[in-house]
């Protein structure tokens, strides 16, 4: 039975507008004002940061992570060309907003299986009445089974519950279940999280090998020394990856990003093997200094 409650408005500090707070199925639900952006709010689950969006510019991405994947986004269809797209985890819905402005006319799917997040969401930081956004309130893996064979020119997976992305997720089982929903050179991408010694990480590059033709890793050079925790995204395809751009468009980000791809991605994956539904755990847990 999840947790439920009705929405309060609380102050914080002089800021002109208001935090509004709810209890959802996850937990605490928060989304705060961005004091430098008029209609903008970043939405937080106990405390951990999820989502940020800009109501008046949803083209706007403020995370390092959601940066990367709009990058993705923008590289895997000729610019504006409209495309079937997937996001496994909802969220604030940022990257389907993202979609919906970048690229009108798509026909986009988001299951979050949160549905008192998800009321909270469109309730306090409503859709473009225009964007063809359906939303499924179910688990990641039961909605994507519902998406039609070869539907999906886009699959983006950024799943996490209590900070971790739940080990059925992770799996060969899940990717065989994302390749049949994606049309032939279509792209799926990962937000994944992990710490040194990154042994998460490079099991699910080795799980991706198992399954798509061609893969890469956009990643800042710190964690990939395993020097912190953080974010990376996988990106795979059937067919080929745009390397060069990516690369180019990640290297001028405000928070720099390598990009590995081909000898480097194997080397880095150093040996792991693919994680089968019999073996998969859910994401190692960010250390508490992540979000503080």
């Amino acid at each position: 039975m999840g947790r439920t409650g009705r929405g309060h408005r609380a102050r914080r500090g002089q800021a002109a507008a208001e935090a509004v707070v709810e209890t959802v199925d996850g937990g605490l639900a928060e989304l705060i004002p961005d004091r430098d952006r008029a209609r903008a709010w970043t939405l937080l689950i106990d405390g951990a940061p999820q989502s940020h969006v800009d109501l008046d510019d949803p083209a706007y991405l403020s995370f390092e992570y959601q940066r990367r994947l709009g990058h993705v986004i923008d590289l895997a269809a000729p610019p504006g060309r409209p495309v079937h797209a997937v996001h496994l985890g909802g969220g604030a819905l940022t990257l389907a907003r993202y979609v919906a402005a970048t690229r009108p006319r798509s026909t986009q799917q988001a299951v979050e299986r949160d549905a008192a997040l998800v009321r909270f969401v469109r309730r306090e930081l409503p859709l473009d009445p225009n964007a063809r956004i359906r939303v499924r309130a179910t688990d990641a893996r039961e909605g994507l089974a519902k998406v039609p064979d070869g539907w999906a020119d886009l699959i983006l997976a950024d799943v996490f519950s209590g900070a971790r992305t739940p080990a059925h997720l992770t799996s060969t089982e899940f990717l065989t279940e994302v390749r049949r929903a994606m049309r032939p050179g279509g792209v799926y991408a990962a937000n994944i999280a992990d710490g040194p010694p990154l042994a998460h990480l490079r099991g699910q590059i080795a799980t991706a090998a198992a399954l798509f033709a061609e893969s890469a890793l956009i990643a800042d050079a710190a964690l990939l020394r395993g020097k912190r925790f953080g974010n990376a995204v996988l990106v795979s395809s059937d067919g080929p990856l745009p390397i060069a751009e990516l690369t180019r468009r990640s290297a001028s980000d405000p928070y720099p990003a390598r990009v590995e791809h081909g000898r480097s991605l194997t080397d880095f994956a150093g040996g792991a093997v693919p994680v089968t539904d019999a073996a998969a755990v859910a994401s190692p847990a960010p250390p508490p200094s992540v979000f503080h």
